[in-house]
């Protein structure tokens, strides 16, 4: 990437760490209910109470004098998961999930052909928090159904140039499939950059072998994520250099595919060691792309080189979606030029596969007061839907090509049980059950839900409300789905494409508030397909039949759950929505919940939890996993009056707390963690006790 064409992320002021304290803790762990799991490991000797942020080092060599507030310099040659104090934090709890595509929600999205891939910076180098932080201005990317490569952006000569992926981020890309690639930046000279470290990266053992090739496969295994995207734009180099790169990536590679994880090439250095941008594939970059799965090419590409890139790709026996044609939208986001018809044309097959460079525009562009998460995602949608806000209607004349225009979505909602309640990862408050128990603003990625694929496709012959995430109330989490408008027609919303298999005892539980007019709320359950691209899936609405029993329970605040067996029904659910008709409006109409499932079964608590660190009010928790699937574990805080403090939640198996203080008599805290299931119910806790 040329310099003059993207911003470096460079050194700055990062978060101070806490004063490190050696883990002399004393506490003990009480088991309330019995589980067995492989061992959290031990944390090392030197583990302290300091916040965890996400990994970042060096090749080998450190850049000379001392590094800035809140930066640590670490060389990757010496890292050793054994050793990590911050692993437990760091490490992705959610396996890559398998996904499908649906038949199509409009006639222009494709399948099997263009892809997109994003390159985010969610924070900066140093400092960026491990489990989220108490703000919910964050980049909370959520359109993952056109997503097929996410790279975590980032790195800089003052702060650290390879890139590990926090969890959260991991976590929430995993539950919607698609993997998350690490970064090594070299930087260009004029940033930084210095040759030595592309010379360390690259250099051989006495065996011949890149030990920093197995270092980067160790890592992305230990951390979970799914391998590494290699942008080396260090000028001054030559043709040995440029031999000892290929040498580097092909290794990494063969390394990487026996593990199940993936390397893209970056269209910066040559074949002869210089930094070029092609903007192309062309003999000056394809022995990289060989070596590599994708190649990701420069924005300086144009609707000829593009073509004959694609051209080249097929002599080569390679899929020309296998290059990402890389569109710049760090600075104009979906006001972004760009030659559509030369990478994913309307009226014959899709050239190239998509790249976008900083897609955190949508965030990023809002002015400071207006960064609520209400905004952001209103940006959002506009960025990946389209300017009709509806993948079912695309707008013609937009001149912005949404990723919703072209390519299919794809879903992985595949098993039993499953639920949302529509937590995009951020918000202003934490709800359990309709109550408030945090009113502090917060974001942790990795607690995200997977999240309607299609937002919003609205179906009515009559006027259409508005639908939108909504953060001012939620039935769990931070944020529900919001209705508003006067719809003079029965509205069908389409929340998921799914293979959810249908049993005796199957059930979809819809949990939800009328806040203004009146609605009634029916389940809209596909067995099938639709009948093409653009159509409606084939909804019956099996709560509309009394023989069925459908019923609604009341719940705090006004919430209600309507439970609707599937009785009848046979086969497998393709399509779930709810259809809403008004019989008096206006209606402010909110959705917090949706289940599907046939048994019940409460989740196993953690056990062997303990504090494997404090310093003064600074505490680290871990413990070991619990049995069976884990949606997250929360913490509490038990007050010498026996109420309970929402404390956070994560699904990772350790837990970082700050500013704790003794409460008036207190001698001890007393914390609880418990494990929430796939259908938000939670086990019973595991007390740990900390003494003053």
């Amino acid at each position: 990437m040329n310099p003059t064409r993207r911003t470096v992320l460079i050194a700055g002021t990062a978060a101070a760490l806490l004063p490190a304290a050696p883990a002399t803790a004393r506490a003990r762990s009480t088991p309330t209910a019995p589980a067995e799991a492989r061992p959290t490991p031990a944390p090392p000797a030197q583990a302290t109470a300091a916040p965890p942020y996400a990994s970042y080092w060096y090749p080998d060599s450190l850049p000379a004098g001392s590094p800035g507030a809140g930066i640590t310099w670490r060389s990757l040659k010496s890292w050793r998961a054994a050793d990590d104090p911050d692993l437990a934090f760091n490490a992705s709890s959610v396996p890559l999930a398998p996904r499908f595509t649906p038949t199509p929600a409009n006639t222009t999205a494709r399948s099997g052909q263009a892809r997109v891939q994003a390159l985010v910076s969610f924070g900066p180098t140093a400092g960026n928090p491990s489990q989220g932080a108490a703000t919910a201005d964050y980049y909370a990317l959520s359109h993952w159904a056109y997503l097929d490569e996410l790279v975590f952006w980032g790195g800089s000569a003052g702060e650290g140039l390879i890139l590990a992926p926090n969890a959260p981020i991991v976590d929430a890309a995993h539950r919607h499939g698609v993997p998350v690639l690490g970064n090594v930046f070299l930087p260009p000279t004029a940033y930084g950059g210095r040759l030595e470290w592309t010379r360390d990266l690259v250099r051989k053992d006495a065996t011949g072998h890149h030990p920093l090739a197995a270092q980067l496969v160790a890592v992305a295994a230990a951390y979970g994520f799914d391998g590494w995207f290699v942008n080396a734009e260090t000028g001054g180099g030559n043709t040995a250099l440029g031999t000892a790169m290929l040498g580097f990536v092909t290794e990494l590679k063969a390394l990487s595919a026996a593990r199940g994880q993936r390397v893209t090439w970056y269209d910066a250095m040559t074949v002869n060691g210089t930094v070029g941008w092609q903007g192309a594939l062309n003999s000056q970059n394809q022995a990289f792309f060989q070596a590599s799965d994708d190649l990701f090419v420069d924005f300086r590409w144009s609707a000829a080189t593009l073509a004959a890139s694609g051209t080249r790709a097929a002599q080569l026996g390679r899929s020309p979606y296998e290059l990402w044609a890389g569109i710049d939208v760090e600075s104009n986001g979906s006001d972004t030029s760009v030659d559509w018809d030369a990478i994913v044309p309307t009226a014959k097959p899709h050239l190239a596969s998509i790249g976008f460079y900083r897609p955190e525009w949508t965030r990023d562009q809002l002015p400071a007061d207006r960064r609520a998460p209400r905004d952001f995602h209103a940006a959002d949608d506009r960025f990946w839907s389209g300017r009709s806000l509806d993948p079912s209607r695309p707008d013609a004349a937009d001149p912005w090509r949404a990723p919703a225009v072209s390519v299919a979505d794809r879903s992985t909602v595949t098993s039993l049980p499953f639920a949302s309640v529509f937590n995009t990862g951020h918000g202003l408050r934490w709800y359990e059950e309709g109550a408030v128990v945090s009113d502090t603003p917060w974001n942790h990625l990795g607690l995200q839900d997977l999240l309607p694929s299609r937002r919003w496709v609205v179906r009515t012959p009559g006027r259409r409300p508005t639908v939108s995430f909504d953060f001012a109330d939620a039935w769990r989490g931070g944020s529900s789905v919001l209705v508003e408008g006067d719809p003079d027609q029965p509205v069908v919303l389409d929340l998921y494409a799914t293979r959810l298999p249908v049993g005796h005892h199957t059930v979809v539980e819809l949990t939800y508030r009328t806040e203004a007019g009146t609605v009634d709320v029916e389940a809209a359950v596909a067995t099938a397909e639709p009948s093409g691209a653009g159509a409606s899936p084939p909804y019956t609405y099996p709560g509309a039949n009394p023989a069925r029993r459908s019923r609604a329970a009341r719940a705090a605040g006004g919430w209600r759950t309507l439970t609707v067996p599937l009785t009848g029904l046979s086969g497998t659910v393709h399509a779930l929505g709810v259809r809403l008709t008004a019989t008096a409006g206006p209606v402010r109409w909110r959705l917090g919940g949706l289940a599907v499932h046939d048994t019940v079964t409460p989740p196993t608590g953690p056990c062997g939890a303990h504090v494997s660190a404090a310093a003064g009010g600074d505490l680290r928790l871990a413990w070991n996993a619990a049995h069976g699937p884990v949606r997250h574990y929360t913490l509490h805080r038990i007050l010498p009056d026996g109420t309970r403090r929402f404390l956070g939640a994560t699904g990772q198996r350790a837990y970082f707390l700050t500013g704790l203080r003794p409460e008036q008599g207190e001698s001890a805290a007393r914390f609880e963690v418990r494990t929430v299931g796939e259908l938000y119910n939670a086990s019973a806790p595991v007390t740990v006790t900390h003494p003053w």
